[in-house]
């Protein structure tokens, strides 16, 4: 019998793009992956993978150029946010179709936050799609997900690495994925100049955003001196920083018996028109991963 796995996939953007990768060579080294717990882009690739349409997704996100990614963006310039996030989804759906969580051949929990109620929503029923939109909502970038009296938010303000929230089967093993790990990067990318280029495909709407949210303050806060840094790139590096520190702490506090960890630095959280690239990172982070499971193992 194959060895079974409960993975946890993080939060992170683009880098969870890598989460393809832990996937595919789990599956190549012949483990079974019997539950999944993801938060925002970790619940998306989870739940596609869930669904068995894991290929299908691969092959549309490979695909795609910087200027279709642009192209996906749904901007709203509202005060909630300034992406919709609803043609990605559609996008999405038109190849990989609804399902109903409870019947995914594989256990399935998304982690969304209650922005109300300020607390972690484990959703493991009911639309899977609805589950992914909610887990997705990064605060001031892409809108929340509005539900009766509640209010949801990305899963990672709460929980970036729900480790805490994965199903468990006897003998199985915890495999834990952390993106947004604070490791080194061997080939470091500028993520300000990456965003800065998505800032210029805005065409000033980004811009036209950051103006209005200035007409909010005093206005002797215009009088500072300008830093340099545009609202996009702070509230994306502000969020990774933050999501960085959180998960290091869920997972002193809930360590798994393996984790693998793909460095923050690796790519900007836009960025997934990088997606081989970081696949193939998965991939090798995989490797390195099992390999130390497999020397514990051999000095045990």
């Amino acid at each position: 019998m194959k060895q079974k796995v409960a993975l946890v996939l993080g939060s992170g953007g683009a880098r969870g793009t890598a989460h393809i990768g832990v996937i595919r060579e789990l599956e190549k080294q012949g483990y079974e992956i019997t539950s999944i717990s993801g938060t925002s882009m970790g619940a998306l690739v989870g739940g596609v993978y869930a669904a068995g349409k894991l290929d299908e997704y691969e092959s549309w996100l490979r695909s795609l150029s910087k200027m279709d990614i642009f192209n996906l963006v749904d901007f709203t310039l509202s005060t909630n946010g300034i992406i919709k996030a609803d043609k990605v989804l559609n996008e999405i759906q038109k190849f990989i179709p609804d399902h109903k969580i409870e019947e995914l051949p594989i256990k399935y929990a998304a982690v969304v936050t209650d922005f109300k109620q300020k607390k972690e929503v484990v959703i493991t029923e009911g639309s899977l799609f609805e589950a992914i939109r909610a887990s997705i909502s990064i605060p001031f970038v892409i809108t929340p997900v509005l539900k009766s009296d509640t209010v949801f938010v990305d899963g990672g303000v709460l929980n970036p690495v729900p480790v805490n929230r994965v199903a468990r089967q006897r003998n199985d093993i915890l495999i834990a994925v952390n993106v947004n790990a604070q490791i080194p990067y061997t080939k470091p990318i500028a993520l300000n100049q990456n965003l800065g280029y998505f800032e210029k495909l805005t065409n000033g709407k980004l811009s036209e955003f950051q103006r209005r949210l200035t007409s909010f303050f005093p206005s002797n806060t215009h009088k500072k001196e300008n830093t340099g840094v545009g609202y996009f790139n702070l509230i994306s590096d502000t969020s990774s920083l933050m999501l960085s520190q959180i998960a290091k702490l869920t997972l002193e506090m809930n360590p798994p018996d393996i984790l693998i960890e793909v460095s923050r630095d690796s790519c900007g959280t836009f960025d997934f028109y990088k997606a081989e690239g970081i696949i193939e990172l998965g991939k090798k982070a995989t490797r390195e991963g099992m390999g130390k499971l497999i020397n514990q193992k051999s000095l045990s």
